[in-house]
C-alpha cells in the first residue's frame, strides 16, 4: 500500500477513486503515567511515556487505514491527514485519513 500526504503520487497515475480510507484508536492515560507526567511538568522535558503512547496510537491509526483503504479495492491512500479530539478527560482519538485510490 503506497501512502502520500501529497494528492499525487510521483510516477504514478490515480486511475480510479474509491472514496475516504479512514482508521483511529482512541486511548486513556494511565495513572502511573500521569504522576511521572506531572513530576516532569514540574522540572521540565518531554514526557516521553506519553510520546511513546501517542507514536504507537499513529501507527495503529495508519495500520487500520490501510486495512480500511485494502477493503475499498485501493492499493493507495494520497492526501493521508491526521486529527486527534478529546473524548473525554484523560482520553484521546486520533483518526488516519485519506483518499484510497488505484493507481498504475
Amino acid at each position: 500500500m503506497l501512502l502520500s500526504t501529497t494528492a499525487t503520487i510521483e510516477g504514478k497515475k490515480i486511475v480510479k477513486h474509491l472514496g475516504i480510507a479512514k482508521g483511529n484508536t482512541i486511548r486513556a492515560r494511565h495513572i502511573g503515567r500521569d504522576i511521572m507526567a506531572i513530576l516532569r511538568h514540574i522540572v521540565g522535558g518531554e514526557i516521553t511515556d506519553y510520546t511513546k503512547m501517542m507514536a504507537e496510537s499513529r501507527e495503529q491509526a495508519i495500520d487500520r487505514m490501510i486495512e480500511h483503504g485494502q477493503s475499498l479495492g485501493a492499493n493507495a491512500v494520497v492526501s493521508v491527514r491526521f486529527t486527534t479530539s478529546m473524548i473525554m478527560g484523560g482520553a484521546s482519538e486520533i483518526l488516519a485519513y485519506g483518499t484510497a485510490v488505484v493507481v498504475e
